[in-house]
């Protein structure tokens, strides 16, 4: 009795204070169902806001580092049309901002990107391991905080006049090391909370929080801009930080900690899939957690996480570096400007929404997470060929292409990130242990985070001399990320072979069917 009485005040010191708060002005607990909308909201919010501060960079490199031999077009054209003009009266296009502007300022920019993902992709190991032994709310809660002042701290060098690049480096560095709190955290806190029918439909319609938040950072850094690029990282460095005390005061981490578990066993008859949490809470001696060697062993989170690598290369080498091309490409003979290019490069987020619930809806319905990741990726390399050539004929052809490579290019990377680690970190083998899925988590989008490092970098000193071989090393990036998973497709469609000419098997937890993840 006494220990159940422990049990119960140690759980209500968990609790968040604003749940408390509510719970104790409606004079009763909050519902489950309550509860799951709540954690997907906030969730969603996070990791937005995560992508609105990460997205920044790519909205001011032009501004950084100008070309002072374009000429200016606002976008739409229909509205803004203008002729063609030297840029000698722009001041922000003729001056630019030291470091960023000499003659090694793109190669620069590369550096600052590779410092921040560099930093980020090491940290997330880290944070996922981290993540399963102390509170998410917490965790999550400094990592916004964090990434917040950081941000705020790297814009703060136009008010300072600061032109060191290491100030900036180092800014960059700190906001990568808070960042890489936020994946592991999120995807564990969501896992808690939803069962497994139509996951990959699920988290890929969630997962829109990347595209939701990089749309959002584009247009807030870019319609700040003319306040000053300071401006741009600013406001949502301020954005993440209140979200980050929002988290705090209201996100429930997992079931047990709210105290409704009791609640969904009485009620067990009455539930279905979406109210089964994906874990389940079991002895604490079952739950220790999982080691970072033993995670790596689970079968097919290499190949996933080696996949990712590659895609991540791709996605953010458009997101650090899309506005940057757009701006510095004549589009049907015109070129955009600064704040136009990055609204315009909001499409290709849009498509990528499309994208991650495609292939999460494809992916529930084949019941093939590898065969729907790897269709997608091979798809990814024609539609880059086409923009690359005919992107540049007029907006219409841009608008079009771009939507369609965001599509398919965010498609697996969306997939691999949530529905993928989701599955792999509450895989049979670990036995219903509630501590694992964070740290795999960590791992897969770990691996990824490195090849969102290299791309950019490797942008940073391609496009110098020509964007025909970034667009060749994104092609082949894109090819490298299909080949990965070749075992795994093959073994997913002898599975369905097989299963045509016998009765279905029984369900599985397996990520993909279980001749894919058995076989060694």
């Amino acid at each position: 009795m006494g220990s159940s009485s422990h049990q119960k005040g140690r759980m209500r010191t968990k609790k968040p204070l604003g749940i408390q708060l509510f719970e104790c002005v409606r004079r009763s607990p909050i519902s489950f169902r309550s509860c799951q909308a709540l954690v997907l909201v906030l969730t969603f919010l996070s990791y937005a806001s995560y992508h609105a501060t990460r997205k920044t960079t790519s909205i001011v490199k032009s501004v950084l580092d100008p070309k002072t031999n374009l000429g200016i077009l606002h976008w739409p054209s229909h509205l803004y049309l203008q002729n063609l003009k030297g840029a000698e009266n722009n001041t922000t296009l003729s001056s630019g901002w030291a470091p960023f502007n000499a003659k090694d300022g793109t190669a620069l920019l590369g550096e600052i990107d590779l410092a921040f993902l560099g930093v980020y992709a090491i940290g997330m190991f880290f944070a996922g391991h981290l993540g399963d032994r102390v509170d998410l709310r917490i965790l999550l809660t400094i990592g916004m905080v964090g990434t917040g002042l950081f941000t705020a701290a790297f814009g703060a060098g136009y008010w300072f006049n600061i032109h060191s690049f290491y100030y900036f480096l180092g800014m960059q560095m700190m906001a990568g090391l808070f960042q890489s709190s936020g994946w592991p955290s999120v995807v564990a806190v969501v896992g808690n909370w939803f069962g497994k029918s139509k996951r990959g439909l699920i988290m890929g319609i969630w997962n829109a929080h990347t595209s939701f938040g990089n749309i959002s950072g584009s247009l807030i850094a870019a319609a700040m801009l003319k306040y000053g690029w300071s401006w741009s990282f600013a406001v949502p460095g301020i954005m993440i930080a209140l979200v980050g005390l929002t988290v705090f005061l209201f996100l429930p981490v997992s079931p047990d900690v709210i105290g409704i578990q009791e609640d969904l066993h009485l009620k067990d008859s009455e539930k279905t899939d979406m109210n089964t949490p994906l874990l389940e809470w079991r002895s604490e001696a079952k739950d220790k957690a999982v080691g970072f060697i033993e995670a790596w062993r689970i079968p097919g989170v290499a190949p996933f996480a080696l996949c990712l690598f590659f895609c991540k290369l791709v996605a953010y080498t458009f997101l650090y570096w899309l506005p940057f091309y757009i701006s510095h490409t004549a589009i049907g003979g015109q070129y955009l400007s600064d704040s136009s290019a990055g609204v315009l490069s909001t499409l290709f987020d849009v498509g990528g929404v499309v994208g991650g619930i495609l292939a999460g809806h494809i992916s529930d319905h084949l019941d093939a997470r590898a065969l729907t990741a790897a269709s997608f990726t091979f798809s990814a390399i024609p539609a880059l060929f086409f923009y690359r050539i005919y992107g540049s004929v007029s907006l219409t052809w841009n608008i079009a292409l771009m939507f369609i490579t965001g599509m398919l290019v965010n498609g697996p990377y969306a997939l691999i990130t949530t529905a993928v680690s989701a599955d792999l970190g509450t895989h049979s083998s670990l036995n219903g242990n509630s501590r694992a899925l964070a740290t795999v988590t960590a791992i897969i989008d770990g691996t990824g985070s490195i090849g969102a490092a290299v791309g950019p970098l490797l942008t940073g000193y391609i496009s110098s001399r020509s964007w025909s071989a970034v667009f060749t090393m994104l092609m082949a990036s894109a090819l490298v990320a299909g080949l990965l998973l070749t075992r795994l497709v093959v073994a997913e469609v002898v599975a369905k072979m097989e299963s045509r000419r016998a009765p279905a098997p029984a369900a599985s937890d397996l990520p993909v069917s279980t001749a894919t993840m058995d076989e060694p």
